[in-house]
């Protein structure tokens, strides 16, 4: 390789680094800006401050597109038959399509909230949880409000990679503003794209769970009997070994129903504890909530409730679970796989 094409490498490199902080820089002003209007109207309607945020960033490349500019439309709305108010020529999925115009954008942050809410093709929508913004994102698609299949997996990723799930837990008053600035990244610095799986802006290092050997044979955590059970082990076996109900022994665990064990782990003879031994649990990397909740031997309803969490939910590495009481906040969220599966 040539010294001439080790520069343009390396400047072609730069240029590329320099783009994307830019671009999350421009994001999170759009962030900044409109976060309050994305509360707000959550609160007044229920559409969810994360959903909100995320289609305003994607349908105005964060406030910067030429729709947006001439129309202060956020939201890509189409003028359909019952716009009565102003309106703007763009080419969209065909050329000089009438879109709405709005005056500033609280109109059109508005505007999109009661599009959502009053409309019947959208019903369905507002029978979701309103923090399970996956949900949300696969629900606009399904409902037609994109042409792009790739739109839901769009949204999510945008939501992850900008913390976006935080307005909508501020919104319902499951986090405070001030908890956002403790953990606030500087644009550029890493961009969110850039940012490696299990990476965590609480600066903690994503350590892999200690190996923790167990006894063979019968023992106790938090004064619940269980076993370690090896992988491939049938369950009708250690139901029969331990005299323990087969339906009993799936809901002591909280797991679904299979023939063999799929991997080592534990298993427990009897019900967990509603608290757990240790005072707090501090996730580390791999870790699921039902993970925690067998490896501290509490029931993973009281982990679920004590931190304000969903089973769907994954809080990031080196956040605080609480096993005693409740959490104090709302514990961050990790980002999750791609496809914005649960």
């Amino acid at each position: 390789m040539n010294k001439m094409r080790i520069v343009l490498i390396a400047v072609s490199f730069t240029l590329t680094f320099v783009a994307k902080a830019q671009d999350a820089a421009i994001v999170k002003q759009y962030i900044d800006t409109y976060k309050e209007l994305a509360i707000e109207e959550m609160q007044r309607t229920g559409v969810p401050a994360s959903i909100k945020l995320a289609q305003g960033i994607h349908e105005t490349m964060a406030g910067t597109s030429v729709l947006v500019q001439k129309s202060n439309n956020h939201f890509g709305i189409k003028c359909k038959s019952n716009w009565a108010g102003e309106s703007v020529s763009h080419d969209d999925d065909a050329r000089g399509e009438c879109f709405r115009k709005y005056t500033k954008a609280e109109d059109s942050y508005r505007d999109h909230s009661n599009f959502l809410k009053n409309s019947p093709r959208y019903a369905s929508l507002f029978n979701l949880d309103p923090l399970d913004y996956s949900a949300w994102a696969y629900g606009l698609k399904k409902a037609g409000y994109a042409t792009n299949p790739k739109y839901p997996v769009i949204i999510i990723r945008l939501i992850e990679n900008y913390h976006l799930q935080d307005y909508s837990l501020i919104a319902m008053g499951k986090m405070q503003r001030e908890d956002i600035a403790t953990v606030a990244r500087q644009p550029g610095d890493q961009t969110a794209d850039t940012v490696a799986e299990g990476d965590t802006d609480t600066g903690i290092a994503a350590e892999e769970a200690p190996a923790i050997v167990y006894p063979s044979g019968e023992f106790k955590i938090n004064e619940t009997r269980v076993i370690f059970g090896s992988k491939g082990t049938p369950v009708l076996v250690i139901a029969q070994q331990y005299n323990v109900p087969l339906n009993r022994l799936f809901e002591f665990n909280e797991m679904k129903q299979v023939e063999a064990l799929p991997d080592d782990q534990l298993i427990y003879l009897q019900r967990k504890r509603r608290t757990g031994n240790n005072e707090f649990h501090i996730v580390r990397a791999g870790e699921t909530l039902r993970d925690i909740a067998q490896l501290e031997a509490i029931r993973l309803e009281s982990l679920l409730e004590y931190n304000q969490l969903k089973e769907y939910m994954k809080p990031a590495i080196g956040e605080k679970l609480y096993l005693r009481g409740a959490a104090p906040s709302v514990p961050r969220l990790a980002k999750r796989d791609n496809q914005g599966t649960n």
